[in-house]
């Protein structure tokens, strides 16, 4: 059996398939073949540790990703990642595109790889297609099952202009206020989705023209949120919320309200492959849940975040009801770990981006699913206060987090904004306090 991965940039579940009128033809289609999942979650909102969790089946303290690769972060084990396990196993392996988990992605142990470094997404996943539909018509596996990794810049800032989206007629997602500027940056991102699905389109329809179909699993995802405020970058479900669904020969069409988290996908592809499941595994396979065995598979999942473009230590805990969040840095928001766009812009016009959080967050999530009221110090919700600090506290232990000894600090190699800053092009900081890299451009 066959493996095609496919993934965009900072997607969330802003797509046709969960309600959003986008034009993503090719996904929707996707969709239709696929098992869908409605309550995916990332392991972290956060590009590298967010990958990393997918593709080793790992929270991210426990693989030691951190933070981002291009800013130094590291795993501690990559002969863990997906493609390497997938090479031992007798797979051939390919990257077409976009990656984040290395900063020289000859360490994930692919058999061949290409990247495009271009300035425009566009020309960059152009030329990851030409490559995915390169490999496919080809005969370089020879005779063995392939795993192909094909990753778009998409959706992730900055978004291409739009051209021939009305943007008077459209409505920018929950929780960003709706005016000219915000409507704007989301027509920008509605493009890019559009040339996203494009390239998807392409690959799907290139695995039915060589026959593949019949034995080739297709998951796509994305790796977290949207970069809009209080989205990418924060663990409600905004951020952690991600579309995902799985096309398998053998199964049909269906979909789960059920949670599930990214770091179930490799326990899931090893039952799918028929392969031994390596010991270091943290979720579960999902394949009950795909064949109508069971209606869920966890009873709580977890998520973080430490280091962004600057360091915000926080962990989640959500069940089907409530969330739990917990912030152990400065209660000040780094606002750097916003993205620049015009949305940002609106948002630190408002005095509420300055005032400190709170240390804990506790959200019913039935009756508040957008998250805006905080219950953790309501009496009402004591018992649920108590039972959510324990079960984030026993996994925090069992998984030995760093937090629980204090400050997560930069090691040597690895870089960061101060938190003070309000934007990621500011200079950024070594682990002693010293500048190493200038600014790559100024905000606007």
């Amino acid at each position: 059996m066959n493996f095609v991965y496919i993934h965009t940039h900072d997607s969330g579940r802003y797509i046709q398939p969960y309600g959003i009128a986008a034009d993503n033809p090719n996904l929707m289609r996707l969709a239709r073949e696929s098992f869908m999942f409605h309550q995916a979650h990332s392991a972290a909102p956060i590009c590298s540790p967010s990958r990393t969790a997918l593709l080793t089946g790992m929270y991210p303290h426990c693989s030691g990703m951190y933070g981002l690769s291009h800013r130094g972060f590291v795993t501690n084990d990559f002969s863990r990642h997906l493609s390497n396990f997938l090479h031992r196993n007798g797979y051939y392996t390919v990257l077409a595109g976009v990656q984040h988990e290395a900063k020289d992605p000859g360490m994930l142990g692919y058999d061949e790889r290409y990247s495009s470094f271009e300035r425009d997404t566009r020309v960059r996943d152009a030329r990851a297609l030409e490559h995915a539909l390169d490999f496919l018509r080809s005969d370089r596996r020879g005779e063995k099952p392939f795993f192909l990794s094909f990753g778009l810049s998409a959706t992730h800032l900055a978004y291409p202009e739009a051209t021939d989206i009305e943007e008077d007629f459209i409505a920018t997602p929950s929780p960003i206020v709706n005016t000219k500027e915000t409507r704007h940056d989301f027509a920008g991102y509605l493009t890019s989705l559009r040339e996203a699905d494009r390239c998807i389109g392409a690959v799907l329809d290139e695995i039915d023209a060589q026959g593949l179909r019949g034995n080739t699993v297709v998951l796509f995802t994305t790796d977290h949120g949207i970069s809009f405020p209080d989205m990418k970058c924060t663990l409600r479900d905004a951020g952690t919320g991600v579309a995902m669904f799985i096309r398998h020969p053998a199964i049909g069409r269906g979909a789960t309200d059920a949670m599930v988290s990214h770091i179930d996908v490799f326990p899931t592809l090893c039952e799918m492959l028929g392969l031994e499941a390596p010991d270091w595994l943290e979720g579960v396979s999902l394949l009950p849940l795909m064949r109508g065995e069971t209606d869920r598979v966890h009873d709580c999942i977890f998520s973080e975040v430490t280091y962004h473009a600057a360091y915000d230590p926080m962990r989640a805990v959500r069940t089907d009801r409530m969330k739990l969040i917990r912030h152990f840095g400065e209660l000040r928001r780094p606002l750097v770990n916003i993205g620049d766009h015009a949305a940002k812009d609106i948002f630190l016009t408002s005095k509420l981006p300055y005032i400190p959080r709170e240390p804990v967050y506790l959200y019913d999530l039935v009756a508040d699913p957008e998250e805006r009221q905080n219950l953790a110090h309501r009496p009402e919700y004591a018992e649920e206060l108590c039972a959510l600090s324990d079960m984030l506290d026993g996994w925090m232990q069992r998984t030995n987090d760093p937090l629980l000894y204090g400050q997560v600090p930069l090691c040597p190699g690895q870089t960061a904004n101060r938190t003070d800053a309000v934007s990621p092009f500011e200079p950024v900081y070594d682990m002693y306090g010293n500048e190493v890299i200038k600014p790559a451009k100024k905000r606007k």
